[in-house]
């Protein structure tokens, strides 16, 4: 029979998934998708996502690439998945890719953010849920100046879980985007990263220890000297994994096979 190759942008709220990689006896985003997308094509139907995000964490871009009987067009496939799915996953948009499209092995940019909240009511249910209540003061030029370290291509081998990429892998990562932005009303921050890939915890690392050089815990400069360092042991604990977002996955537009490729916007817009 021939096939479709689509292209999934998820929404997903990670507070009741074991993260997005599918597990004999646990629910991931991936087990649901798979689940729907296999019920709808009366076959196994195998779903590779663009990142592994972590139990917890949140998606507000998710891509997932899939295959699929041709009989199915983008826009009835993306109205059937979304009435099999649960309330904590949608698929916001649906695209036509070529062939030759992998959901993980052809974007060119991953970007995410992560959400503090400063004041007294980031304690309330209706925010602590989404972001991680600092209740320290945080040194606003020094969460500054260590973004500003990370913009470039460097080894991020000490904000990585050991073990977790393969013996060869060098650890480096191109960093696009990293900068930090008040809210307009005073309630706390959100660190924005965009890069070409990111490791196993790597962002959660990374704010860990910002804050922690911020809130004075750590000498200032250690975010940027942790760059050079050959293992993660002298990382901060990882940031909670509920204040992170995978908001966007970027893709060449050469690989959409038809003109309704996503507006693609400037590298740091």
């Amino acid at each position: 029979m021939a096939e479709r190759t689509v292209q999934l942008v998820l929404h997903y709220d990670g507070a009741r998934f074991a993260g997005w990689q599918r597990q004999p006896s646990a629910r991931t985003v991936q087990g649901v998708l798979e689940d729907a997308l296999g019920r709808l094509c009366n076959t196994p139907t195998r779903v590779i996502g663009a990142g592994r995000t972590d139990a917890g964490v949140h998606a507000r871009g998710q891509a997932a690439g899939a295959n699929v009987p041709s009989t199915w067009t983008i826009d009835r496939l993306r109205r059937a998945v979304n009435a099999l799915l649960p309330d904590d996953v949608w698929v916001a948009a649906a695209y036509e890719m070529r062939p030759e499209f992998h959901a993980r092995y052809s974007a060119v940019a991953r970007r995410y953010t992560y959400h503090v909240g400063t004041d007294a009511a980031a304690q309330s249910p209706f925010r602590s849920r989404w972001e991680w209540g600092v209740t320290q003061t945080l040194d606003r030029r020094a969460l500054d100046s260590s973004a500003d370290a990370l913009l470039g291509e460097h080894t991020f081998r000490a904000y990585a879980v050991r073990g977790t990429a393969p013996a060869d892998d060098d650890h480096r990562c191109v960093v696009h985007v990293a900068r930090w932005r008040d809210r307009p009303d005073g309630s706390g921050l959100t660190f924005e990263i965009e890069a070409n890939r990111f490791l196993h915890h790597m962002v959660r690392f990374v704010v860990g220890t910002m804050v922690g050089e911020a809130t004075g815990e750590r000498e200032p400069g250690t975010v940027a000297r942790l760059l050079s360092a050959p293992t993660n042991d002298e990382a901060s604990p990882p940031a909670p994994p509920h204040a992170l977002f995978l908001e966007e996955v970027r893709y060449p537009p050469a690989l959409y096979a038809t003109a309704a490729a996503p507006a693609v916007a400037p590298t740091g817009a």
